[in-house]
Parts: structure tokens; C-alpha cells; sequence
């Protein structure tokens, strides 16, 4: 977060008018979404509209040895110069695990195709492709991603967005201060290039979905935020989810 068909996936535009269901298939060379249904600095079931979302991938390699060091997982986070601010590739070796790489895994849960199921004690987000399959992201978790659970929607999505330290942290903080009234965008805001809002019953839950350039906190638990994802698989979740979008929190085993 350089082959041509990753960075179309990585720079897609923000689809926030309707909700929808999103299913993926294989085939040999390339992942795509056809006529399908597409349905987180603090963390309500609904209905869905379908419409057709499609878009290519190259085809995911069997996952053997360190995927850190094969060329299509290093082609996929590799820099992304067209963003606002220049997005550096990520070094994937920091990342603790090639386990919190983006990839397809086998996913028999009951939520429906388009759903993100948040799993924050195993530090997994998926989007459910509704075949049996499932997009997984390797996230790290903040404290305040394992102070809330349940059943959100995305309200709004927000690329590059501003961050606005709540009071409470500016209290135990004071060096925020200068951003009581929030933060610029860029690679060193909390949030990251991307940002997902969620909310249950039209109120909000303080919860994010966001990005990081942190790259070493995927895969464990952290001191501050909500969920995080590297930034290249923040762009990849947003690109593919309309707001509106069901999202299930999994409690948290962490009290």
C-alpha cells in the first residue's frame, strides 16, 4: 500500500450512492467481479440494493513459504505515486506474519456477500465474496477497537481524511492540543488514506476502519485507534464497498 492491475485496484473511486452486495470469482488469471451484489477516533442490520461493481486482479498464487518475499505480494504493496500524497511501498518484512497479507481464504460464516466481518482477537478483517469464500486483510487493533461490538453500517467513507483527537486523549496528551481542531491529511495522520465511519442505529460508534504506515502494528494489538489496516489494503476495502455497507464487530475477548 508495479503491475498495472494492482494499481487500478489501489486508486478506484469512492461508489457511496446505494447499497450493495459484492461477490468475487476466480478464474485462472485474474479475479472478477461480474453482475454481482454489493452490499471504523473513537467503534444495525439493513437492507441492500444490488448493482455491478467490476474490476481485475491477477490471479493469488497458492500461498507456500513466506509470502513476504513472493513477487505478486510485493508487487501488491508496492509504492503507489498517483495518490495525493505518494503512498512508499510497504516493507513487507516488518509486517510480523505473511498470514496478515491481503488474500482469498475459505470462509464458511452466516453474513451474507458484501458483508466485512471485523474479528479484532485474531487481528483479521474479511469481506465475505458469498462463494464460500472471503478478501482477508491482516489489521492491528487499537484499544478503542476492542471497546465496542455488534452491527454497524458504513455511513460515509472518506479518503485522506482529517483526525480529530477526542478530548479525553487531549487530556492525557497535551502535546495534541494543536490538533483540537484536527489534523491535516497526509502519511503521517492517524487515519491514514482512507476511512471507514461506522454507526449503528443512525448514531455513531466512534469506531474506524482506517489506514497506517505503521507497518509492524499489523497483526498485534496497540495502544491507540480503532481498526487499522496497511495503507495499501485500506484503499483495496474501500474501493470495494459502497457506504451503507453491513459490517459485524466480533466481541473481544480483551476486557
Amino acid at each position: 500500500m508495479s503491475n498495472s492491475e494492482i494499481s487500478a485496484a489501489n486508486s478506484g473511486a469512492d461508489n457511496s450512492t446505494g447499497e450493495s452486495l459484492f461477490t468475487a470469482r476466480f478464474s485462472r488469471r485474474m479475479f472478477l467481479t461480474g453482475a454481482a451484489s454489493l452490499l471504523l477516533a473513537g467503534c444495525a442490520s439493513t437492507s441492500y440494493q444490488s448493482s455491478t461493481v467490476t474490476y481485475s486482479q491477477p490471479q493469488q498464487p497458492q500461498p507456500t513459504g513466506d509470502l513476504r518475499k513472493d513477487p505478486y505480494y510485493i508487487a501488491m504493496y508496492a509504492a503507489v505515486p498517483t495518490e495525493k500524497f505518494p503512498i512508499p511501498a510497504v516493507n513487507l518484512m516488518e509486517v510480523p506474519d505473511s498470514k496478515y497479507l491481503r488474500q482469498v481464504v475459505a470462509y464458511n460464516g452466516p453474513e451474507r456477500a458484501g458483508t466485512i466481518v471485523v474479528d479484532p482477537n485474531e487481528r483479521f478483517l474479511y469481506l465475505v465474496r458469498g462463494d464460500g469464500s472471503a478478501m482477508r486483510y491482516g489489521v492491528g487493533v487499537g484499544r478503542a477497537g476492542f471497546e465496542w461490538a455488534g452491527d454497524a453500517v458504513v455511513k460515509f467513507k472518506r479518503p485522506w481524511p482529517r483526525w480529530t483527537p477526542p478530548a479525553s486523549m487531549i487530556a492525557r496528551q497535551p502535546k495534541l492540543e494543536k490538533y483540537r481542531n484536527g489534523m491535516e491529511p497526509g502519511l503521517h495522520n492517524p487515519l491514514g488514506a482512507r476511512a471507514l465511519y461506522l454507526f449503528h442505529n443512525g448514531q455513531d460508534t466512534l469506531y474506524r476502519i482506517h489506514g497506517t504506515n505503521e507497518n509492524w502494528s499489523i497483526g498485534r494489538n496497540v495502544s491507540s485507534g480503532c481498526i487499522r489496516m496497511l495503507n495499501q489494503d485500506i484503499i483495496d476495502l474501500y474501493n470495494r464497498v459502497p457506504s451503507g455497507t453491513r459490517v459485524v464487530v466480533r466481541p473481544s475477548r480483551v476486557a
